[in-house]
């Protein structure tokens, strides 16, 4: 079962009618459309977030408003929900037409759609972080990926550029020391990415084959043993930094590992700010 959650500040006719008339070009899938109307604060899209996030559900909504519309945006980073908004795009290509913008709402629809540029920017970035390069912007990024080579750094990175994520990652190699700059940064930004030593193993000799035995020490069971354990070495060290384990799981599923570390870090910092401020 397929969950879809319409949510509106309105009646909902128009979302929940949207996402019937593309639902209708999959007529064999078992989904079920849950409508939200009159949704007019941010406790009520943390309860929808909740349901969808628990579903594995995608969002659909056409709030109008600016603070609810960047709320749900990042709500569905942190939740690694696919979420869309149904009138922003339409209201842009409108605003830009009739050059002007929606009464009331200065300023809401002179740019184009901020997901669609929020992505291409994250992209971009991880590209260009990609492998240990340009350590100099890792102070940009928010998510910084530790791991020896084969632990999926470059494919999660992407991955989690796609849903909006500035991300960096940086490799480990046996008895070299990782850049000063990330001993420099938020801890919570940290995830060392940990497998096991034989599954590395395997990985590695399915490259080595490819390039026709020019990797064979990379890949030998002997060199992986001693380079996780040189990485774990590292990684014990600082304590504040997050430990996710990679072996025979999808991408998707390390992602969301990560980024549910990532939520009770956030909201660790937010309860302990009001504390701070009531003390």
């Amino acid at each position: 079962m397929y969950h879809i959650y319409a949510i509106s500040d309105s009646t909902g006719r128009t979302v929940e009618q949207a996402a019937q008339a593309v639902l209708v070009q999959f007529p064999y899938i078992e989904r079920k459309v849950h409508l939200f109307a009159e949704v007019n604060s941010i406790e009520e899209i943390d309860r929808i977030v909740k349901m969808a996030h628990k579903n594995s559900g995608l969002i659909i909504h056409s709030l109008i408003k600016n603070e609810l519309g960047n709320y749900i945006w990042q709500e569905g980073r942190l939740h690694n929900l696919e979420v869309i908004s149904l009138l922003r795009p339409v209201l842009d290509k409108f605003s830009n037409f009739l050059n002007s913008t929606p009464e009331e709402k200065p300023g809401l629809f002179r740019r184009l759609d901020r997901d669609y540029f929020r992505r291409i920017e994250t992209i971009e970035f991880a590209i260009k972080h990609d492998d240990g390069a340009h350590t100099d912007g890792l102070k940009d990024a928010e998510i910084v990926l530790l791991g020896v080579s084969r632990t999926f750094k470059t494919p999660l990175s992407i991955y989690m550029a796609s849903k909006g994520w500035l991300v960096a990652n940086v490799p480990v190699i046996l008895d070299m020391p990782i850049p000063q700059i990330v001993y420099e940064l938020s801890p919570e930004k940290i995830f060392c990415l940990i497998t096991n030593p034989s599954v590395l193993s395997r990985l590695r000799n399915v490259r080595n084959e490819y390039l026709q035995g020019a990797a064979s020490t990379y890949s030998s069971y002997d060199y992986v043993k001693k380079e996780i354990k040189y990485a774990n070495m590292l990684f014990n060290v600082q304590t504040d930094w997050a430990k996710v384990r990679v072996t025979a799981k999808p991408i998707e599923e390390i992602a969301n590992n990560i980024l549910y570390i990532y939520r009770n870090c956030q909201k660790k910092k937010t309860t302990d700010k009001s504390i701070n401020l009531e003390l």
